[in-house]
């Protein structure tokens, strides 16, 4: 008498009764990947100001030079400190000596130093500029114009990114007749910050808030600085799982 031996059928298959092979994008078998670019932008009134002022000098000798420039920072940095400015916020970025080969100064001394100035009140920042300039500074440059928590206008444009990035998956979701089952992988694009450029994107074009003939007539006239804003402009790629409706 002959009998019939039962195979189960996922011993002929083991990948039909088994699980799915993986998929390395993230998606179910029963999910289809959408893979979304978008950007966020958002606008932030700079909280504070650095510009760098120095002082030149010129003498006979190297001595006399740096002695009337010593004296000349010194009377810099104490307009500066009346004007509101803490020590602590004056740094030095140059200190420089040579000596003069060609041109009507031809045989004497150059020396010069230069400071960074940091104004964390902007609307003071006019009259730092103003100080610097009535206290005999003859180099000046800037004002670079910041905030002093630039990430948290970097997090509010990500967030912007991200809410567009949705938007732009639903439609699609919805041009299909599918919708969103979750989100797989958020990637950050990185992006620009003013005149500063944040990690993930290539550094934007440097733009400069004030040429220095620009500075040097503030500075002269009324040492007026306008904060207006800066925008943060940030970019992210997000990978989202959609189903069937």
């Amino acid at each position: 008498m002959n009998k019939q031996i039962l195979i189960p059928l996922c011993v002929l298959s083991l990948t039909a009764c088994g699980d799915p092979p993986y998929d390395p994008r993230g998606v179910d078998s029963d999910e289809t990947l959408l893979s979304v670019s978008a950007t966020g932008e958002a606008e932030t009134r700079p909280d504070e100001a650095r510009f760098q002022a120095g002082v030149e000098s010129f003498a006979r000798d190297a001595k006399a030079a740096t002695g009337a420039n010593a004296e000349a920072v010194q009377k810099l940095v104490t307009a500066l400190k009346s004007a509101g400015v803490p020590e602590k916020d004056i740094q030095t970025r140059a200190v420089g000596i040579r000596r003069i080969d060609w041109g009507p100064k031809k045989g004497q001394y150059q020396a010069n130093n230069i400071v960074t100035v940091v104004v964390r009140d902007i609307d003071r920042a006019g009259d730092a500029v103003t100080a610097a300039s009535e206290a005999g500074a003859n180099i000046m440059s800037g004002p670079d114009l910041r905030m002093s928590n630039p990430e948290a206008a970097a997090n509010t444009a990500y967030g912007n990114a991200f809410k567009a990035a949705r938007a732009r998956a639903e439609a699609y979701a919805a041009a299909a007749n599918m919708e969103i089952s979750r989100v797989l992988t958020i990637r950050d694009g990185g992006g620009s910050q003013g005149g500063r450029y944040l990690p993930g994107a290539p550094r934007p074009v440097s733009r400069a808030v004030y040429a220095d003939a620009v500075m040097h007539e503030a500075a002269e006239e009324s040492g007026t600085i306008m904060p207006g804003q800066t925008t943060s402009s940030v970019s992210v790629q997000v990978d989202f799982a959609l189903v069937p409706k």
